[in-house]
């Protein structure tokens, strides 16, 4: 018979493993079943990821990082919880309302193919998908291969040009240099009578004209400071969350 005392002593002292043996293979097994809570700011980082690419593949570690099936947004975040092991999700969208059937819900690891969802007495099992079938971002760090335009991108400019894209039903914005200014527009570039709106966000002495899709700005809500590469390649660093964006540019654009 274990006594408990001499137990908790032994495995402060460090002796553990020479007196019980097969306790110490229970607490062995026991880390090896790693438990995971997702806190609220995660999910509503999975949410947003999720309008990127339905499906993620999550890595061991504290990095979130998905990308677009057409390989044209990347986004990666850092996050509070430690993950435990790599799997993959193929509906991420699902996976999330998997959770919500649960107040508090706890992801246990354990096995391999899969993860229980458990919350008191109410138990969910979902399947791990195949990393194969997931579109997955570049091991590799991204870098901007050139730093042309820089400019801070408020939540209240963000909101109402994304606003104004969905009211005047437009779909394209442009960052454009011209005349001492650096403005946002949203229009449809192909109309020259198009609805437009647009705000001033910064001063440049060059002239530019950067083209997005608005369907490619997905980004969370929030202020952003935002880096252009002439290259055909941006960044849109969240000032408040550790989110960062890679959006393409539009062939069409221009720097001069």
């Amino acid at each position: 018979m274990i006594n408990a005392w001499s137990l908790a002593a032994e495995t402060l002292e460090g002796t553990l493993d020479e007196t019980y043996p097969i306790v110490r293979d229970k607490i062995n097994e026991m880390k090896l079943r790693p438990k995971m809570r997702l806190s609220d700011k995660t999910l509503m980082l999975l949410k947003n990821f999720s309008t990127i690419n339905q499906s993620i593949l999550f890595k061991q570690g504290n990095s979130l990082r998905t990308i677009s099936i057409m390989k044209n947004i990347l986004a990666e975040a850092t996050i509070e919880e430690d993950i435990p092991k790599d799997f993959g999700v193929y509906d991420l969208n699902q996976f999330l309302n998997a959770l919500s059937l649960h107040q508090k819900p706890e992801l246990d690891f354990k096995n391999e193919g899969f993860t229980v969802i458990s919350e008191d007495k109410a138990r969910s099992k979902y399947f791990f998908a195949d990393p194969n079938v997931i579109v997955s971002p570049p091991e590799k760090e991204i870098t901007l291969p050139t730093e042309d335009v820089c400019f801070q991108l408020n939540t209240n400019q963000l909101d109402k040009l994304l606003k104004a894209a969905a009211v005047y039903q437009v779909p394209d914005l442009s960052v454009i240099g011209e005349n001492g200014t650096i403005s946002i527009v949203v229009r449809d570039k192909k109309n020259d009578t198009s609805n437009h709106f647009s705000v001033t966000v910064g001063e440049t002495t060059n002239t530019f004209m950067f083209n997005f899709k608005v369907e490619n700005i997905k980004i969370l809500p929030g202020s952003y400071n935002v880096v252009i590469s002439s290259k055909l390649l941006s960044s849109f660093t969240n000032t408040d969350i550790d989110v960062k964006y890679y959006i393409a540019l539009e062939p069409d654009s221009t720097f001069e």
